[in-house]
């Protein structure tokens, strides 16, 4: 064999090779125009960031629709759609929106809720809901007398349930016989919590009790202590709402910085 014969050898190996490397790069050759494969791979994270799982089968279906996608895109320049300003401006908002989503990304990156940080909001929580629940039901009326007149039928016997329905202009607890369920006392305006914690369990204010709403009859059904979830239960929500949180401050102080004209 001839040096010339072994250099054209060489060089068609080498030129094979090189061919193969392309290809490997290359997702797919579409109409002479080469698909790389660093768009499946960009498609395939965004599916992932969605929450879903990259299967072989999906694969195969991702694969397909980067394809898909540059024939289209293909024809969409034959047309010279991209010359279009509605184009400009949508390929504009998209500029901004991905830029937008990164710039929060990094800002989340590189602000993280830190364990202690979870801990004291989880202690505040606790602070703030430790105190004693009431389970009460209500009439309320519009008159004094009416509730007076309640109270004495109560004292004969009346059922408190079948009294809110007929005569509780309260339509939410009226119908459920004037139940209120369970809630803490400062969910209530001041002078119906008032007279409400100073009843036993089983006990109905012997006093019409008049609030902004009107006058109320009230009955306490129960007391209970509320079970609060541990610190572990709900630290995968407090790490999600302060991270949201801080990513809101983050947004108020650059708008806040921003010199508007």
């Amino acid at each position: 064999m001839t040096a010339a014969s072994l250099k054209s050898l060489a060089l068609a190996g080498m030129l094979t090779l090189a061919s193969a490397g392309s290809f490997a790069q290359n997702l797919a050759i579409v109409n002479g125009k080469a698909v790389p494969k660093t768009r499946l791979d960009a498609l395939a994270a965004q599916v992932e960031r969605a929450g879903r799982q990259i299967t072989p089968e999906m694969a195969g279906q991702l694969r397909e629709e980067v394809i898909a996608r540059e024939v289209f895109m293909q024809e969409a320049d034959k047309l010279g759609l991209a010359q279009s300003e509605d184009y400009r401006n949508q390929m504009e908002l998209a500029r901004q929106s991905i830029l937008i989503r990164e710039l929060f990304s990094d800002f989340q990156k590189k602000n993280p809720v830190t364990e202690s940080e979870m801990k004291a909001e989880y202690d505040k929580f606790v602070a703030a809901n430790s105190g004693k629940e009431y389970k009460a039901r209500h009439i309320l009326v519009e008159k004094e007398d009416q509730a007076k007149a309640i109270i004495a039928n109560l004292k004969k016997g009346a059922k408190f349930e079948d009294i809110a329905k007929k005569q509780s202009k309260d339509p939410g607890s009226g119908a459920n016989g004037g139940d209120l369920d369970w809630s803490g006392a400062d969910n209530y305006v001041p002078e119906f919590s008032q007279a409400m914690v100073k009843l036993n369990k089983g006990q109905t204010t012997d006093r019409p009790v008049k609030t902004q709403f009107g006058w109320h009859v009230i009955r306490l059904d129960d007391v209970r202590t509320p079970q609060l979830p541990s610190f572990d239960q709900v630290k995968p929500q407090l790490q999600q709402q302060m991270s949201q949180q801080k990513l809101a401050k983050f947004q108020e102080e650059l708008r806040a910085k921003a010199k508007i004209e």
